[in-house]
Parts: structure tokens; sequence; C-alpha cells
């Protein structure tokens, strides 16, 4: 009944949108961002408010977060680490995700190797649902157009857990097509169960708790079931209590 409630309320703002003139589609919408210049250096952000495709550097200047191109294909770098192999000489162990199936895969690239990375655009959204099914894809909102984009939920990675109503989620665009989304870096959770803090010298400072969402999380030995507390979504750690 929630999800139907939410799709006939985007429904009524995609409505009223187009009566008065302002229902734009989503493509006229990113070539507006499109349009806007560069600003620094090419390497300076993984994202960027223009897309440009060809542009080449070297493997030591990959990180996480840049879009890249390998065997036709488009990846997203999740990890990047420096090592060194003896008289091999430096390389860079990367942990990539397939734009496409979500699939992870390791790789090395060598520092002095070329890679093709891919500017992309970004855009904000507004959370509205999640379609039924462990496939379903994400609906979210332009809160300017009320125009809706559906995604899928491995392109949110383990985050879609910390999903809440009326969240910004940001997305990342390659000719209109979403390549990556994240939600903000923290967030604020109930604690609906946790651990009894065990008392004498040798007790541990942080325990076990369940939040609202199902996820399990380490919170220190004080917090009690109810207390709202302030996560960080990109590890699932413990922040602060409110």
């Amino acid at each position: 009944m929630r999800i139907l409630t939410k799709r006939f309320t985007a429904a009524l703002r995609s409505y009223a949108a187009a009566s008065h003139g302002g229902c734009r589609n989503f493509s006229a919408s990113t070539a507006r961002i499109k349009s806007q210049p560069l600003r620094g250096g090419l390497l300076e952000s993984p994202w960027f408010a223009t897309q440009f495709r060809g542009a080449r550097f070297s493997g030591g200047d990959v990180k996480p977060g840049n879009v890249i191109e390998r065997k036709g294909k488009l990846y997203e770098v999740i990890k990047a680490q420096h090592t060194t192999q003896g008289r091999g000489g430096a390389i860079i162990q990367v942990e990539l995700r397939d734009i496409d199936s979500g699939n992870k895969l390791n790789e090395r690239l060598r520092t002095d190797e070329k890679v093709e990375k891919i500017f992309v655009s970004e855009k904000s959204f507004e959370y509205l649902y999640t379609n039924d099914g462990d496939t379903g894809s994400v609906v979210l909102m332009d809160s300017e157009t009320y125009e809706q984009l559906e995604i899928q939920q491995h392109l949110l990675g383990e985050s879609i857990a910390f999903l809440q109503d009326g969240m910004e989620v940001t997305v990342q665009l390659y000719d209109d097509k979403p390549l990556s989304a994240k939600i903000p870096n923290r967030v604020t959770c109930t604690v609906v169960e946790a651990a009894e803090a065990r008392k004498g010298s040798g007790t541990p400072p942080y325990k076990r708790a369940l939040l609202d969402n199902g996820v399990t999380v380490q919170v220190p030995s004080h917090i009690a079931s109810g207390e709202k507390v302030i996560i960080n979504t990109t590890n699932n750690s413990y922040v602060s209590r409110i």
C-alpha cells in the first residue's frame, strides 16, 4: 500500500508539471548539464559536469570512483592499491565493478599502462521506492521536473540497505545511462536491538546492534535499544549518538 501511494503521488506530480509546461524529458535535462564547462584538470575529480570519451592516462593515476573502459566494457573503480613486485616494477591492484552486470573483478595495471577514462555527468534525484523482488529496480525522481528514473539495485552496492524515504541519491550518467549511484555518507538509524553490555574490567568497548533497516553494526557498549545513531554508509560504522 505504501508503494502504491508513492507511485500515485509521483504520478500527480508529473501531471502537474506537464500541465504547467514544466515537464521536460530527461535527455534535455542532461543536455543542459553537458553544456557546462570543465573546471580544473582532467584528473581533478572522478566525476565531471561534462562528458568526454577517449581521454587516456597512466594506470598509476587510477583512483576509486573513476569509470574506465577495458576490452569494450565500462567499469567503475572500487579500490586501487599501489604495490611493488621487485624488479617487475610498481603495479596497481584494482577492484572493478562491471557497469552492466554489477559483477566485480580484480585486475593489475602497470603504472605506465595507458587506460581510457570515461567522464560522466552527475545529477541528484529523490528516492521514491524499490520495486518488489531481489532484482527489482530502484525508482528515483528528479525534484525539478518530476521525471522518474529507474536504476538497478547493484548500482548502489551494499549502501542500498540505508535508503530512506525522500533521501537524496546522486547518480552518475553517461549518455543518459546510469553508471553508478550513491547515497549520503551519513544517515540516521534507530537501534531496534542491542546486545547486553557485560560488566567488568574486560568489558569490550563495542557490542553488536541491529538497526531498523536490518543491518548489524558495532556500537559503543552504552548504546541501548530505541536510540538513534548516525552511521557511516561507506563502511557501516558507528559515528555518534543523537
